[in-house]
């Protein structure tokens, strides 16, 4: 070692030369001072630098020595005296026959490079290193270190064994935990299935055997002569007409019976087929119920010793209450049909279209600055070409929405794009109050049904006010971080409001303290449009992602998303009752959906002016609906003005 410091150190002046005394002699030799680690890893550097081939800038393999005192690889300057005759670094003529192996800075490189080995390397690789220098050892010394080296191999091959056997075995043991969770989850689910089969079929019995009680009741006073007499009286009495009693009278009853069952064996069929084309759906949804409700049943059993086996379960009476009204209606059908626009307005596109508080009256409002009033018995009754207003109002700007107050029936509020929010009196034609506050269009009006003089708005001013019509200025403001497209009150409260904005969320407020909201509903991919309540727990929200969710706001948790219609761009409408839930589609249909089943239960297309030009034709959508309450009838307008009476139909 002490050999190899002083190498070391004879080289350290070569980076870093001490200064020359003033006779020209060199200074006297100094023993080499202990030197820090820091300072070490430095000298290593400069040394790395120092054994550089000035040609490939790598370290030096085989160093040769020029005459004027350079060192390079041998192969760099072979190769560079091919082609010129002069040192690289200084010049100097220079010829094959001046070079001369360097014998002392191949074996400092050697040992340098040993050295770094040592720190760097692990033992395996210095053992590598250490065999290929060569090294002087016996052959009883080699089958030693072989036979260690063979231990060392099986006994890693075993360990390697082990454990891919061990990552084997918690994959088959997590994967059978798994298939183990999910029979055990379809044998509850199938139990389930037998004990409603059981339930059902013995339902059906008691229904069978009170029809064939029924039908020997018939047949007993059909029997009897002084009842049968009796029939013809007491029918000409409950419908004023007089019945027939020759002998072909029974042979029409029969076939009127008959023909009866045949439309009602139709009917079963068609609803048995809308079944199986979404058994999907239905067998999550009766799953989803009947895992709810069998804990609630338990403890009603276990309190009160109830019998499953002679009553339905609440998750089976809950399901065939979705199955019965989902099945119910398969398509929309026409009743009547009305056009918005007119001769003076080339813009019809109807933006809302409201029913008033007793369904009497419904009103549109759009593009054409006017609010239009009509009394929804006389479109439904009248013919098309006598269809007028019953009262129309004039706007400044463009309309966005309408607001029927469910308390006061004449009194309407209305959006504008000016960011104006009106109330009207349907009445006298003339606006009660108008808020000026917001700066930009104001895309949503609601009023509240549980405080009639409460009202809201939601602008692209990406602020939310609460109004009230006994005050000329804002009551309350939220401000927000993005364009707000909907506001709704809970129909339960006058406190909570839901707001549908651009920033892809739905924002669930407590008007008491609106610094934050109670929560945000998340799952959207873009802006949310429309925001409607199905019950005061039960949320609707409509996105320009082509999707429809349903929301609990007591639960604060998503309950179910509808796919079928098409809507990427505009404002297409959304409209709900208890059961249903309806939109419009830029395909220029009406699309409607079960609350439990995600995709559309029935749809209607609007027919087009420019049908033939399927170019023209995908440009019209449709842009407003409304349900008429909890009936299956509803309102639905399209970017053309037409606006029809549509009847969910079996």
């Amino acid at each position: 070692m002490g050999g190899e410091s002083t190498s070391m150190g004879a080289l350290v002046p070569i980076v870093k030369s001490e200064p020359e005394n003033s006779s020209g002699e060199a200074p006297p030799a100094q023993p080499m001072p202990s030197i820090p680690m820091e300072e070490k890893g430095q000298g290593v550097e400069e040394l790395d630098k120092d054994v550089l081939c000035p040609i490939c800038m790598q370290i030096i393999k085989d160093a040769f020595l020029t005459a004027c005192g350079h060192s390079f690889c041998y192969m760099c300057i072979v190769t560079h005296l091919q082609n010129k005759s002069d040192c690289p670094c200084c010049s100097h003529h220079l010829t094959t026959n001046h070079l001369y192996p360097n014998f002392l800075l191949n074996k400092l490189l050697m040992k340098t490079s040993a050295r770094q080995i040592a720190k760097t390397a692990n033992p395996l690789e210095q053992l590598r290193h250490t065999l290929e220098q060569g090294c002087d050892a016996s052959v009883k010394q080699l089958e030693s270190l072989m036979s260690l080296l063979a231990e060392k191999k099986s006994k890693m091959e075993q360990e390697e064994a082990e454990t891919n056997l061990q990552i084997l075995f918690d994959f088959l043991q997590c994967l059978k935990k798994k298939k183990l969770d999910e029979l055990n989850e379809i044998q509850a689910d199938l139990h389930y299935v037998k004990e409603d089969i059981h339930v059902v079929e013995r339902r059906r019995i008691e229904l069978y055997r009170a029809r064939d009680r029924y039908s020997a009741k018939l047949r007993m006073l059909a029997d009897d002569p002084t009842s049968r007499n009796m029939w013809p009286s007491l029918i000409d009495k409950r419908s004023g007409a007089t019945v027939s009693r020759a002998p072909g009278a029974q042979g029409l009853c029969h076939m009127s019976s008959d023909s009866q069952n045949i439309t009602q064996s139709r009917l079963a069929l068609a609803r048995k087929r809308r079944v199986h084309a979404q058994l999907n759906d239905l067998q999550e949804c009766y799953l989803q119920k009947r895992r709810y409700w069998v804990s609630q049943e338990q403890q009603q059993r276990d309190s009160h010793g109830l019998n499953r086996e002679k009553s339905y379960s609440a998750g089976l009476e809950d399901f065939q209450a979705v199955l019965s009204t989902f099945t119910r209606y398969s398509r929309l059908r026409v009743v009547a049909e009305l056009r918005h626009g007119d001769i003076f307005h080339s813009a019809n596109i109807v933006s809302s279209i409201e029913f008033d508080r007793d369904d009497e009256l419904f009103a549109t409002a759009g593009v054409s600055r006017r609010i239009k009033v009509f009394e929804f018995s006389s479109v439904v009754n009248e013919p098309a070409n006598v269809q007028c207003p019953v009262v129309e109002m004039s706007t400044r700007s463009k309309l966005s929405c309408l607001s029927w107050n469910k308390y006061t029936k004449n009194h309407i509020a209305s959006s504008d794009y000016e960011g104006i929010v009106t109330v009207w009196d349907v009445t006298t034609r003339q606006s009660v109050m108008e808020y000026e506050e917001h700066e930009k269009r104001a895309w949503s009006v609601d009023f509240s049904r549980t405080e009639p003089s409460m009202l809201v708005s939601g602008s692209d001013d990406c602020k939310v006010k609460v109004w009230c019509t006994n005050q000329e200025a804002s009551v309350l403001n939220i401000d927000m971080k993005a364009n707000i497209c909907s506001v709704k009150y809970n129909p339960g409260s006058s406190i909570n409001v839901a707001v549908g904005s651009a920033d892809h969320h739905i924002h669930y407020y407590d008007l008491r303290n609106t610094s934050q909201p109670l929560h945000i509903f998340s799952g959207h991919r873009k802006a949310v449009s429309y925001v409607k309540f199905l019950s005061d727990n039960e949320l609707a929200s409509a996105s320009t992602d082509s999707t429809l969710r349903l929301w609990d706001v007591k639960q604060n948790v998503p309950v179910r998303t509808f796919r079928g219609h098409a809507n990427e761009k505009n404002f297409v409408g959304l409209t709900v009752n208890s059961e249903y839930i309806a939109c419009g589609s830029e395909t220029n249909e009406v699309c409607v959906y079960h609350k439990a089943i995600s995709k559309p239960a029935a749809w209607h297309r609007f027919s087009s002016d420019t049908d033939e030009a399927d170019e023209d034709a995908s440009l019209y959508f449709i842009s407003a609906v409304c349900w008429k309450s909890d009936s299956p009838t509803m309102l639905a307008a399209n970017s053309q003005g037409t606006i029809k009476v549509l009847v969910l139909a079996p």
